[in-house]
């Protein structure tokens, strides 16, 4: 069995691999990485959507890195956005980093509410 964490870590990244497919919301203190498919909210410290993965739903982070694609909103203080990322919904941004030709069909709203 393989183990990411051991006893005396309080943290540990939620994985959603490849080829998984998952229905229903995560919240989490931590890290979400998203390699599969999510139909569902997202609640997070931080949220990665890698080449490849899949959300269809909300998203409210601190930070996110868009490698895939995302359909619905985002709240996030943070986002970074890479070339083969794609988009739709409203992404609400304080900061707002792209890299590259994205497919971003997404309306970018900057945030002007006081970070917490």
């Amino acid at each position: 069995m393989l183990a990411f964490t051991n006893a005396s870590e309080k943290q540990s990244p939620t994985i959603i691999g490849a080829g998984c497919k998952l229905t229903g919301d995560i919240k989490t203190d931590h890290t979400v990485q998203i390699h599969g498919e999510v139909i569902g909210n997202i609640t997070a410290e931080t949220v990665v959507i890698g080449r490849g993965g899949r959300v269809v739903g909300e998203v409210k982070t601190p930070v996110l890195f868009l490698h895939g694609e995302l359909e619905g909103p985002a709240t996030v203080n943070t986002a970074n956005i890479f070339s083969a990322a794609q988009m739709t919904g409203t992404l609400s941004y304080r900061t707002l980093n792209i890299t590259g030709n994205t497919g971003l069909e997404c309306k970018l709203q900057r945030r002007k509410d006081k970070e917490k």
